[in-house]
């Protein structure tokens, strides 16, 4: 256990850097001038020259790839002079083991930096308010998936060949074939406009809301029905496809066989022994759906204006909010990493005979 899990710390480390490698060279060779796109249309030489310099787009792509990595990087080295990038009182959180001259080694959380836009506005900080939405959007909508995926997938199981099977396997190839952004027009216009008066939904919303009088922020849980079943639509159609043709597969095992014979009636063998041996490739799909969702809700949460990290991305790619942007990916990506790991252990959980190698 030790072993496999400093092996995937090893992958995690390296995949993470090509991340951000990947997402340095992508955006910060882009072109465009962040200088300008924050200080608009008026700006002056002078200005433009402040700004490059706070932020450190003067200096070489080398460089800025160096203070980039210093940034993100647990160990990282901190320049006290004013007239230094790496300055910035209060910029890293965490704790300040050495200091020789003008420099001071800290053992810290990754600084994502600032918004460009945001001024003074920490990234970090602004996916602290918007990532707890998106998880709760991704978590409705793979829990949705998740229960209906299964009872229809059993369902198609038991039932196979029979009018009932042909249905759900024709729901489950048009939700798949659906884009997300596609549904959630349609379910936002058929819902949220048109029955609006019978289902009392919005077209858009977020989780917290203002209220009427302009006083507080009150908790819409009605706002999250829309996106959830939208984002939930086609992780449904491949987890009822998964689980009746593994369902199936188990089924025709040899111990099924025995169970049978020992007077164990259909649903009783399903319970007892083949739901959970067929299992393992609904929970490889439900993993990587969910952290799909968590970067395939850009879009959706777009649409029915969800206060959540994908909707932040989007505006953060009309502005060339680089700092935002960054951030928000590495951030998805540790996730995906993260959920990987988990769903191996689960594995070991589901089937004794799965090694971690």
């Amino acid at each position: 256990m030790i072993s496999y899990a400093l092996k995937k710390m090893g992958y995690a480390i390296l995949t993470l850097y090509g991340v951000v490698t990947v997402i340095f060279l992508l955006f910060y060779l882009l072109p465009g001038d962040p200088a300008q796109m924050m200080l608009g249309q008026n700006e002056s030489e002078e200005q433009l020259a402040n700004v490059r310099a706070k932020y450190g787009l003067d200096q070489s792509v080398g460089t800025q790839y160096l203070y980039f990595l210093n940034d993100l990087s647990p160990v990282s080295f901190h320049s006290t002079e004013a007239s230094d990038f790496t300055y910035d009182e209060g910029q890293y959180t965490g704790i300040d083991l050495l200091t020789i001259g003008s420099t001071s080694t800290y053992v810290k959380w990754p600084y994502l930096r600032e918004s460009f836009q945001k001024t003074g506005k920490k990234v970090s900080y602004i996916i602290g308010e918007t990532l707890p939405n998106t998880m709760i959007l991704a978590l409705a909508a793979i829990s949705i998936a998740l229960v209906l995926g299964l009872v229809l997938g059993v369902t198609s199981a038991l039932y196979k060949n029979s009018w009932i099977d042909q249905i759900i396997q024709l729901v489950s190839t048009m939700g798949m074939s659906i884009p997300s952004f596609f549904s959630a027009i349609i379910f936002a216009f058929i819902f949220g406009y048109v029955l609006h008066e019978y289902t009392g939904l919005k077209m858009s919303g977020s989780l917290y809301e203002m209220d009427d009088y302009g006083e507080a922020m009150r908790l819409q849980w009605r706002n999250l029905i829309l996106p959830a079943v939208v984002l939930g639509i086609r992780p449904l159609a491949v987890i009822s496809q998964l689980m009746r043709n593994s369902l199936l597969e188990v089924m025709g095992q040899e111990y099924i066989t025995t169970a049978y014979a020992k007077g164990l009636t259909t649903l009783q063998v399903i319970k007892r022994h083949a739901f959970k041996n067929a299992l393992n490739p609904v929970i490889t799909a439900v993993s990587g759906w969910f952290a799909s969702l968590l970067a395939g809700a850009v879009f959706v949460e777009y649409i029915f204006n969800w206060n959540g990290i994908g909707k932040e991305i989007v505006e953060a790619l009309n502005t060339q909010d680089l700092p935002v942007i960054t951030g928000a990916v590495l951030v998805i990506a540790t996730l995906f990493i993260l959920i990987n790991i988990l769903v191996d252990l689960i594995y070991v959980w589901l089937d004794p005979r799965v090694k971690l190698e």
